[in-house]
């Protein structure tokens, strides 16, 4: 493993306004991810930071001015790790995302942290001063063989100890089913071990843009050459037609299983059955924005 080259930089502010359908504001406390997953869309940092390195060997820590009247914010919905990991095991040290939880408590906002790491746990004193906190693992394995050909985060066994010690201590969780590798991540397996302690599951496709799709086919030839045609029908010749079929069968999982099946337009629906809920972000161009300042 590469040597990680850590930067510190001062910054005014830790917030930005998102385009993201389920937030209005991004915080992300680095710049770069140590985790340094393979199909990193995020990687697309690098054209406006200057960082020459490559994804996952650099990390810049953020220093900000102290958020001014952060009541100011109530009722807004912050996504923590947009386009970094907060809890990335350099956080253990700087503890930049903790800082930005001690600054915004007592101020009403929606608090949304997506990780794929245990190092959460650590934060739950402050996570639970939040209204109604949210906290997601991206999880789209059950093998950990794969996980480590993409990424260099904690196991899934732990990503999924952490999800459940969360819900036990009340706070919702999301299993973010991210990026769904066809053929090679098992959905359903999935959701059957994560639902008795999952409140949402998003489901999102494997998207290959940028720099990482000669990568991403070099390993599927590599280690799944029988999937190469599917791979090549789906990102060469832009056929939909799996994620219709994948979408279809959730439908009908869900339908059989007594979970909701919504849209993105509406992302924080309660299942008055206890169940969880699964939201389909298989179709990138109709994201819509509709629910960014929820």
């Amino acid at each position: 493993m590469e040597e990680i080259k850590i930067n510190h930089l001062k910054v005014k502010t830790v917030l930005t306004k998102s385009n993201l359908p389920i937030a209005g504001y991004s915080v992300n406390p680095y710049v770069g991810c140590t985790h340094a997953c393979k199909y990193c869309y995020a990687c697309f940092m690098k054209r406006f930071t200057g960082h020459t390195e490559a994804w996952g060997t650099f990390l810049d820590v953020k220093h900000w001015e102290r958020i001014k009247n952060p009541r100011r914010y109530a009722g807004q919905t912050m996504i923590v790790g947009s386009v970094t990991d907060g809890y990335n095991p350099q956080e253990e040290v700087f503890c930049r995302t903790r800082a930005f939880l001690e600054e915004m408590q007592g101020s009403g906002i929606n608090l949304i942290i997506t990780t794929k790491s245990d190092l959460v746990l650590r934060d739950l004193d402050l996570i639970k001063t939040f209204p109604s906190p949210l906290i997601s693992w991206s999880i789209n394995t059950l093998d950990e063989n794969f996980k480590d050909d993409m990424d260099r985060a904690v196991s899934i066994g732990r990503r999924i100890a952490a999800m459940k010690k969360c819900h036990e201590e009340g706070i919702r969780t999301t299993c973010f089913i991210s990026p769904i590798f066809p053929e090679i991540t098992r959905v359903f397996e999935i959701i059957e071990k994560i639902k008795d302690f999952c409140d949402y599951i998003w489901l999102e496709n494997l998207n290959l843009r940028g720099n990482f799709k000669a990568d991403i086919m070099g390993y599927i030839t590599e280690k799944y050459t029988d999937l190469v045609p599917l791979y090549e029908q789906i990102y060469s010749k832009n056929d939909m037609s799996y994620w219709m079929a994948l979408d279809k069968k959730v439908a009908e999982y869900a339908a059989t299983n007594g979970f909701l099946y919504v849209t993105d337009e509406e992302p924080f629906l309660r299942n008055p059955t206890g169940k969880p809920i699964i939201i389909n972000y298989f179709y990138h161009s109709q994201i819509k924005q509709s629910a960014k300042n929820r």
